[in-house]
């Protein structure tokens, strides 16, 4: 029979912060995730080979420096 336990998703959560948005998080996980598949090395130890889950705990624990870019006025759109 099926195992209906409930799973530890903690790794999937996106975390509830106001300052921050979840759009930036899902954007600055998904370039760490690219960076770690391109071969950088994770800033933390992991027992998943996945880069994704990786990038994201990275993220979630603050490891992972991002800069927000703000238009400038008069710039043009592409």
């Amino acid at each position: 029979m099926a195992d209906l336990s409930p799973r530890n998703n903690f790794h999937c959560t996106i975390p509830d912060d106001p300052d921050q948005s979840t759009y930036r998080f899902i954007i600055v996980a998904a370039k760490r995730a690219r960076q770690l598949q391109g071969g950088s090395r994770p800033f933390l130890p992991s027992s998943s080979m996945k880069s994704t889950v990786i990038a994201m705990e990275e993220v979630r624990r603050g490891l992972v420096k991002y800069e927000i870019l703000t238009k400038l006025p008069g710039a043009l759109a592409a």
